[in-house]
């Protein structure tokens, strides 16, 4: 388990009985989360939010707020600065937990010596691992995403962080497409990031379902990886997918390689317990 506890704009205060309380920033916000399977606390502090998003039985949910809060604000995470924005989806643009990842992208880049880094992020959503890689000092950073209103959000991110001069390239676009037509430009990449969705539809009515079509893309990235490349990360949060199924089909498509898979977490402020976040894997040569 590998545990994001470095923030110091946002703390998971409380969980329990499918909820959690969260502190971004000095706003308060209570959200469901399904891993929580353990009783809440008769702390007060389930009454302090200033957002609270309540789950529909007929699917998805909304918003209900004690005071106006604005309708966006800023984070910080080390030298990085996110936006963050309650969603009609319940998500706020930035999953916290991503943190010991974006840690783990800047350190590869920044201990590499070579002159040219280029870095591809794929299903790249608001661009968080975007940033750490520009920031850590790539020289260049490929953010795929299929959503035109999430490519649209990462920019402010970048910007945000201060990095509107450096080399981003944002791209609407299906992953396997892209990774099909740069694999045929002869295109690669030093560092590959991804996270792709549980399940999704393409423009065209494509389906994708990560048990079924997570090879299919591990062998589309592995075709635009450098001979001489540093890392490929891997993020999930389907359910069902343990840490050990991860790195089995990650030895399968990267033989000879070093692997490493894991969970991803939280600390709970409330008693020190630690909030399961989905799980990593980590393909690197050394």
């Amino acid at each position: 388990m590998r545990i994001s506890q470095d923030w110091e704009d946002y703390q998971c205060l409380a969980s329990g009985d499918g909820e959690k309380i969260e502190k971004w920033g000095n706003i308060i916000l209570r959200r469901p989360d399904p891993q929580i399977i353990w009783k809440k606390s008769n702390s007060q502090i389930w009454n302090e939010w200033d957002g609270f998003y309540h789950r529909s039985n007929k699917g998805g949910g909304s918003w209900e707020f004690k005071k106006k809060i604005p309708d966006e604000w800023k984070v910080h995470y080390k030298e990085l600065t996110f936006q963050v924005s309650p969603t009609n989806f319940k998500h706020t643009g930035i999953f916290p937990e991503q943190a010991v990842n974006w840690d783990y992208v800047m350190k590869r880049i920044r201990n590499d010596n070579r002159v040219e880094f280029r870095v591809l992020n794929l299903f790249a959503y608001t661009g968080c691992a975007t940033m750490a890689a520009s920031m850590a000092g790539a020289s260049e950073v490929v953010h795929v995403d299929a959503s035109r209103g999430m490519i649209e959000w990462a920019k402010k991110n970048r910007d945000l962080c201060g990095l509107t001069n450096h080399k981003i390239r944002f791209i609407v676009d299906d992953v396997i497409k892209f990774l099909e037509r740069e694999k045929r430009r002869g295109r690669t990449y030093h560092g590959i990031i991804m996270d792709p969705p549980s399940y999704g539809r393409g423009p065209n009515g494509e389906v994708w379902k990560l048990e079924d079509n997570l090879q299919e893309l591990l062998f589309k990235a592995r075709d635009v990886l450098d001979k001489d490349y540093s890392f490929l990360l891997i993020n999930s949060y389907t359910t069902g997918v343990s840490p050990t199924s991860l790195n089995n089909i990650l030895k399968l498509t990267f033989s000879n390689n070093q692997v490493e898979t894991g969970e991803i977490g939280l600390p709970i402020l409330e008693n020190n317990l630690v909030l399961p976040c989905g799980i990593y894997g980590r393909v690197t040569k050394d």
